[in-house]
Order: structure tokens, then sequence, then C-alpha cells
């Protein structure tokens, strides 16, 4: 039997990448009762990955490390390891080296960014909704800082109906988690990803309002 040789999945950050919930297509996880929707993705089982993760009820992976990190926001349900039960709305940061042997009761839909993290970032982060802290900026926006180290900023935006989100210029990547999102590309509901090269510069709006997930300067972004 022959296999196609793996390709690697939108690694160019240079270039803008939307993927609609209707665009993405899951995969079953050979580890575990585990799906994924793969976002981008550097190698098949190994190096840069950003996924949506779906852990079905009962569901436990086996312990593993992280060469480079993990990076999960929780969009559903309860995702558990040794460490603790975290619910929709949790983040959590594991520093490279980490072990873990992650699992889900009642089953849950994750957001993960594994071996991604900077250069001698060591933090590790449990940050439940109760633990994080929002903001109102000037502009008007609500923002919760749940991470920043060496240029690199992770926060939770919110942005009112009618309002155009002031996101940083530069590259990064946002995870839209409520509401909605326009564009010249069109309509972006909940659960659509969008990296881009200057997020500041793709004319984003909002007619209903939003909640977005927004990685800026990422790691590798360019």
């Amino acid at each position: 039997m022959t296999h196609d040789a793996f390709v690697p999945l939108n690694m160019d950050r240079r270039l803008a990448v939307c993927i609609r919930p209707a665009d993405q297509v899951w995969q079953d996880a050979p580890q575990a009762p585990i799906r994924r929707w793969p976002l981008e993705r550097e190698a098949p089982e190994s190096g840069q990955v950003t996924s949506l993760v779906e852990y079905l009820p009962e569901a436990r992976f086996p312990e593993h490390r992280h060469p480079n990190g993990e990076e999960i926001y929780v969009l559903e349900g309860t995702f558990s390891d040794e460490t603790g039960d975290y619910p929709a709305g949790s983040y959590l940061r594991s520093p490279a080296g980490s072990r873990h042997s992650p699992f889900s009761e009642p089953g849950c839909l994750i957001f993960v960014k594994l071996n991604q993290f900077a250069e001698h970032d060591s933090v590790t982060l449990r940050l439940r909704p109760s633990e994080q802290k929002w903001a109102k900026r000037a502009d008007g926006a609500v923002i919760c800082m749940l991470h920043r180290f060496a240029g690199e900023e992770t926060v939770l935006y919110s942005c009112a109906a009618g309002q155009a989100p002031n996101l940083p210029a530069g590259p990064g990547e946002l995870l839209v988690l409520a509401g909605s999102l326009q564009s010249a590309e069109g309509d972006m509901p909940p659960l659509t990803w969008l990296r881009l090269p200057d997020l500041a510069g793709h004319g984003l709006a909002s007619r209903e309002g939003a909640v977005l997930l927004v990685k800026s300067a990422a790691v590798g972004a360019v």
C-alpha cells in the first residue's frame, strides 16, 4: 500500500488564511477518542500545530511531553488534567518539557497551539474565567490580557455591535469565540480562525458585536 506524502498545512505565515467552520474537516486522532480540525500543521504528528480539538465524553489522552510548549483555550465543556478541571473560557499554558495526561469526563472542545512558545518563555498558566481580569480601553474595546512575553500578546477582545475591532498592527491570528466579524471576504461566524500578516490592515468590522481570542506578533508568524 502506498501513502501520499505529507504536505505542510498553511505554514507560510506570510499568507492570510481564513478557515470557517464549514471549511473544516474532522480527523480522528490515533491515540484516543478525540477528533481534530487542523488549521496549520508542520508535520504529521510533530512540530508546530494549531488546531481545534474535540474530546468525546470520557476521552483520555496518554501521558505525553510538550517539547516546546502547549497553549489551550477551552471553548466548550470541561478540560481536565492532573492539575484540575477547567471549564469553558479557561486559558492554559504548559511550557517546554512539561508533561500531562489530559482527559474530559463530559467532553470538550478546545483551541490548541503546540510547539510555538518563544525561547525562554517558561510561564505555566491555569486561568479559569473567574481568574481573568477585563478592562475597558479608551477606544471602547473591552479586553482581558491573558499572556504577554517578548512582544507576543494573547488577549480576549470584546467589541460592541457596529464597532471595528482596533487590533494591533503586525502579524497575528484570531479565533471568533462569539458573535461575528465581517470583511471583504464575507462573514466570519464563531469558530472562524483568521491568520493575517497585518491584523490592523484587513478592514475587519462587526455588525452584531464579537468576542475574539487574539494573538499578535505570534512566534514564527513571518
